[in-house]
């Protein structure tokens, strides 16, 4: 039954009018918003997510025009063959977000399908190369010259070079818990930046915020701060950034490159397919020249980020001896280093901004959503927060030599070697492993660990193999929500029967 209303909504919203949102959304500072109302809210962000995109609706990049440069960027980008829409390599890959997020379970036979999932491998998005050498080729001939790594030159070796990035599509689950938490680790690490700001020269300010050590910073003369002793935030390049923009926790994308969903929103419509929002090139603004204005609104991307902050979260199943013995030999192998079972929040009201501050979390706040309405449980003890079972820590780490990429150096923000922990929970449903989904199963995903990782790795293959299996199994009980968004599935039928 569950499909037939999907497909309904799916083929409602190929002939809904331009505007996916007709109606004008009122936010309100209320956090005792209705149950009811939210979900009205989440079901029309549910409809922007599984809406085919059009080229009325300006899917695409627009007509190629010779005298533009910078041909990996968004609204300049050439399509596969000249077929105007379609690219594949460096985005226009898709026509829905659900394309890429419908696998919900692939710990099941057959796969659970639905809404908000993960990817599989077909869906692995290559982000900005300017050469992929298929052919595997040595022949100098066929070497591109421009931008091009020479310490990667072509070679016959069984090696498809490419000098862009890979990330395999995560899943949506409990995308709220996990902007609160970072939004409260930003806040507070911008306090710790304002006391050391204001400190006497050479006074250590440490970052710990919500269990996780960032470092430290020192103060210097005159409210300047040395920032060598940060751990796992900074970009790779800092210049022309200042201290406040860089002490600001990104969990989103594989190398934690966004602070908010509502950012990663806007930026994944205009990658995958050419929709341009007005956040991004402003109103009225027919930036990539197709002929369509404001083809994503900020009331559409309102809808999206609630939908998107409302999905509900991963859950640990049933741990019986076994898994318990598992989670025991996960801790004292050293993997809970990076992979923190739990951290809680501070409230559990995530604030929703726009125009969003990234260095400030509490400015234009226009709506609050209990994150204990959509399935958090609440933290343990008299907190008002609450628990957020994620297996991660919300910092970048060196992976060792088997996962770097061989993104450009010019055109990178992160060091090639460098990626956010994985958050393990739900990491059952999720195969295909690491960021760009090379592992087909957990222990190949294991063994591909370096760097930072390299010392829990090898514990892990040192252990006798009941020891092994059990950690495993353990990991098996990390499971994805059962029959996420299905509540919303005849609410978002009959939005779009009304909007047709």
């Amino acid at each position: 039954m569950k499909w037939m209303i999907l497909f309904f909504i799916t083929l409602t919203a190929l002939f809904m009018p331009e505007s996916i949102a007709q109606s004008t959304m009122t936010v309100t500072d209320d956090p005792l918003k209705k149950a009811d109302a939210l979900d009205s809210l989440r079901a029309k962000g549910l409809l922007i997510f599984t809406t085919p995109f059009s080229r009325a609706r300006g899917f695409g990049d627009g007509p190629f025009i010779p005298s533009e440069t910078q041909t990996v960027e968004p609204g300049k980008r050439p399509t596969l063959q000249g077929n105007g829409s379609f690219l594949r390599i460096n985005g226009l890959d898709a026509q829905s977000c659900n394309e890429c997020h419908m696998i919900i379970k692939h710990g099941t036979f057959p796969p659970t399908l639905g809404i908000g999932g993960v990817g599989g491998i077909a869906t692995t998005a290559l982000i900005q190369p300017t050469m992929v050498d298929v052919a595997d080729s040595f022949d100098i001939r066929t070497k591109y010259v421009y931008g091009f790594d020479p310490d990667s030159p072509m070679n016959f070796d069984g090696k498809c070079d490419f000098n862009g990035r890979a990330s395999n599509p995560p899943f949506l689950f409990g995308g709220g818990g996990i902007e609160l938490l970072a939004k409260e680790m930003t806040s507070d690490l911008q306090t710790f930046l304002s006391t050391a700001r204001n400190a006497a020269p050479g006074t250590v300010t440490r970052l710990i915020t919500h269990t996780v050590d960032f470092g430290e910073i020192v103060s210097g003369e005159n409210g300047d701060v040395d920032l060598s002793g940060v751990t796992g935030i900074l970009p790779e390049e800092t210049t022309g950034l200042t201290p406040e923009q860089m002490l600001v926790i990104r969990p989103f994308g594989r190398k934690g490159d966004n602070f908010s969903m509502r950012e990663f929103d806007r930026n994944a419509l205009q990658f995958h397919f050419g929709i341009q929002s007005v956040e991004v090139v402003g109103q009225d603004v027919d930036e990539d020249l197709d002929g369509i204005v404001n083809e994503a609104t900020i009331e559409e991307l309102t809808y999206l980020h609630i939908f998107s902050v409302t999905n509900p979260p991963p859950f640990t199943d049933n741990l019986n001896s076994r898994a318990q013995a598992g989670f025991t030999t996960f801790q004292s192998i050293g993997c809970t280093y990076c992979h923190i079972p739990e951290i809680n929040t501070d409230s559990s009201f995530l604030p929703l901004a726009f125009p969003e501050v990234e260095t400030d979390p509490a400015m234009n706040v226009h709506h609050f959503i209990n994150l204990k309405d959509v399935g958090f449980h609440p933290s343990q003890g008299s907190g008002k927060g609450i628990r957020v079972p994620l297996f991660a820590d919300f910092k970048r780490h060196k992976m060792g030599p088997f996962l770097t990429e061989s993104f450009e150096k010019d055109r990178r923000v992160f060091a090639n070697d460098e990626f956010q922990t994985a958050r393990l929970w739900g990491v059952a449903d999720t195969k295909p492993y690491l960021h760009d989904g090379r592992a087909t199963s957990l222990t190949e995903a294991i063994d591909q660990l370096g760097g930072e990782a390299q010392f829990a790795r090898d514990e892990f293959f040192a252990l006798a193999t009941e020891d092994r299996e059990d950690v495993l199994y353990f990991l098996s009980r990390l499971r994805t929500p059962d029959n996420p968004n299905e509540e919303l599935l005849d609410l978002a039928a009959s939005l779009a029967a009304e909007s047709h």
